[in-house]
């Protein structure tokens, strides 16, 4: 390898609540890099990984994108996990900074900027298919919406809402809470006094610990309730005690059961350099961290240079035949990955996929396009 280094920044929450997401998001980090080292770097040079912690705070997050850009003049930035962050890191890296910025997280989608590139699960790939099966499958109608009060939960309840009417089933509740919410006794008590038959979930941690042990304390699964969270993973499964989560359903782009040869051998990779507690899941954006550094390192092989705008310009069709979950491409013109999604259920205290929907659209709009709805805050 010659030359100067290529530079990738990552910012993962290490420390604070999301810190076991964060960490294992810094592991995959240090693994792809690794990898691709490996095997003689990019365009015949090393590839240097500056890691940062964004300690789940967004300031955090934004400071460290401004001394990624300004200080270290990496040329990709990857990281992020909530929403918030995403746009702590977006005002630092892409509005001031004009750096490439590729955030691996499910998300509510709506994002379309030239240098933001999105490598998770949206709406489209998770709503859309999961709820009209769940209400064939079980027959549910009634629906409450228990939900942390940012922008993720409430765009994702509107797109909800749709599934659900359109499917004839309704909206009993929907209420908002700080990420850090405690007690949901009157919020239960409605859930249970109304006919609930589906809790779709958008508590996030440390708020959603409390909120379904107190919904397994009432009873709810007992007499016949469901339970969705469409970010749950393994890595929560692990935190949280068996009762509490046990039928829960998710949705997403990967699951440690998916058992394609290539997912369980990059598991099996994962197991081995990191035995730790925090593990390569789907849900802490671990898969769309990879599945991000990848499409990048292929685009940036394609593009045979480290111009922006060249890598921009073949990010925008980049794809990989081999990922966790499957194979993925960018859809031209959306920044968003088209990929394969399932569907998975807590059983016994492990996620068990139920059903494999196959390869879906993220259906964003074109880069450049403003949305025409109003702005949700």
């Amino acid at each position: 390898m010659s030359e100067q280094s290529i530079k990738v920044g990552v910012i993962a929450d290490q420390t604070g609540p999301l810190s076991a997401m964060g960490i294992a998001q810094a592991n995959v980090a240090r693994m792809v890099v690794g990898d691709i080292n490996a095997q003689g770097g990019l365009l015949g040079r090393k590839v240097e990984l500056f890691l940062e912690d964004g300690a789940t705070i967004d300031g955090v997050a934004e400071a460290k994108a401004t001394k990624l850009v300004q200080y270290d003049k990496v040329d990709v930035i990857f990281g992020g996990i909530f929403s918030s962050t995403r746009q702590a890191i977006k005002k630092a890296a892409v509005a001031k900074g004009r750096k490439l910025y590729i955030y691996p997280e499910q998300y509510e989608g709506q994002e379309c900027d030239p240098l933001l590139f999105c490598t998770g699960p949206v709406p489209a790939q998770q709503v859309d298919p999961l709820i009209p099966w769940l209400m064939q499958q079980t027959g549910a109608r009634k629906f409450y919406l228990p939900s942390a009060d940012y922008i993720w939960p409430r765009v994702m309840n509107g797109k909800v809402r749709e599934a659900v009417t359109a499917n004839g089933g309704s909206i009993v509740g929907e209420e908002y809470f700080p990420l850090d919410h405690v007690d949901y006794s009157a919020t239960i008590a409605n859930i249970m006094s109304g006919g609930t038959d589906v809790v779709f979930n958008m508590t996030v941690p440390p708020g959603v610990v409390p909120f379904l042990e107190q919904l397994h304390d009432a009873g709810f699964t007992r007499r016949g309730g469901r339970i969705v969270c469409t970010y749950f993973d393994e890595n929560l499964v692990s935190l949280l005690p068996a009762a509490h989560v046990e039928g829960l359903y998710g949705c997403l782009d990967y699951y440690q059961a998916v058992s394609d040869p290539f997912s369980r051998e990059l598991l099996a990779q994962y197991n081995a350099q990191y035995p730790g507690a925090e593990q390569f899941t789907g849900g802490s954006g671990c898969s769309g961290l990879y599945r991000g550094m990848k499409l990048w390192e292929a685009a940036v092989t394609s593009a045979g240079t480290l111009r922006q705008d060249s890598v921009i310009d073949a990010l925008d069709r980049a794809s990989i035949a081999q990922g966790p979950g499957g194979p993925a491409e960018m859809v031209p013109g959306q920044h968003h990955v088209r990929m394969n999604m399932y569907i998975a259920q807590v059983t016994d205290g492990q996620l068990r996929v139920v059903k494999n929907l196959g390869v879906i659209d993220p259906n964003e709009r074109p880069i450049g396009i403003p949305r025409v709805e109003a702005a949700v805050i």
